[in-house]
């Protein structure tokens, strides 16, 4: 028996070990010039940026970022996001990134606000790309952070879902990201790509966050880009009214667009995004 528990605990210990050697983020720099931060969305490759930094017209020093568990990157143990945040924070330090800009699509906008808040002197600007600080209280209005678990029903039924019902989740879920046909096949396989823990405990992470209450401790320029899905007006109440406490702001909407602002309407983007960096 005591020798089961030494090998139990070995094994233990081993698996962490595994966990706590692999990196929550994998980094790509293209370019040379002002440091910007490039963050995607959820199960989104950092890869994702390299066509809007193909239509930049100011000179960068461009960071990729890419995350634990998606486009076949080793997952880490959960807690995810918060694992994700603390890694970027050790990254920007160790890189000595000095007045930087960060442009964040989707969770990769939840990730600008939170380095914001906690780096003041070294975030500059950031540029939030259809996220909203708290999605829970859009999709769930009412229910606390509290009784948003990994332990669930619907955690459960998302773990043992087989791959064909899989898929068909995935392709409903595509089709509401994007009016551009020919990419929702490419949001599809960055679904099914993903690792299935990490998809389904990576979202609870995302339901559980809150970012209003930190919001006045940003003081970078911000400027927010949203999708005018359902419609222009439901969506630009909502931007207005959850980031109330964002001083600093300007927000404008995406015409015909969807979540991926980037692909339904890449030019009016690009004209933002150039704009957005060339100005100090």
């Amino acid at each position: 028996m005591k020798t089961f528990k030494i090998t139990f605990v070995l094994v233990l210990a081993i698996v962490h070990l595994g966990f706590a050697q692999t990196p929550a983020i994998k980094t790509e720099v293209i370019g040379k010039g002002k440091p910007v931060l490039f963050l995607p969305g959820f199960t989104t490759p950092g890869s994702i940026w390299k066509e809007t930094i193909d239509n930049l017209t100011q000179k960068t020093e461009a960071h990729l970022i890419s995350y634990a568990g998606f486009n076949s990157n080793p997952p880490i143990a959960m807690p995810w996001y918060a694992t994700i945040k603390k890694e970027l924070i050790a990254y920007i330090k160790d890189k000595q990134l000095a007045n930087l800009k960060i442009v964040g699509h989707s969770m990769g906008g939840n990730i600008a606000v939170d380095l914001a808040a906690e780096l003041p002197d070294t975030v500059t600007e950031i540029l939030i790309v259809d996220a909203i600080p708290c999605m829970r209280e859009l999709m769930m209005p009412g229910v606390p952070d509290s009784q948003i678990q990994y332990d669930t029903p619907y955690n459960k039924q998302m773990l043992a879902m087989q791959e064909e019902q899989f898929k068909q989740n995935a392709t409903r879920m595509a089709q509401n990201m994007t009016n551009t046909k020919d990419k929702v096949d490419t949001l599809i396989q960055w679904i099914l790509e993903a690792d299935r823990k990490t998809y389904v405990y990576g979202y609870t992470d995302l339901l559980k966050l809150d970012l209003r209450p930190i919001l006045n401790k940003v003081t970078a320029k911000t400027l927010i880009l949203g999708a005018s899905f359902p419609s222009l007006e439901i969506a630009k109440s909502n931007y207005e009214k959850q980031y109330t406490n964002l001083t600093n702001k300007t927000i404008e909407m995406a015409p015909d667009s969807k979540h991926f602002i980037m692909f339904d309407q890449p030019e009016w983007f690009y004209k933002k995004i150039n704009t957005f960096l060339t100005n100090e």
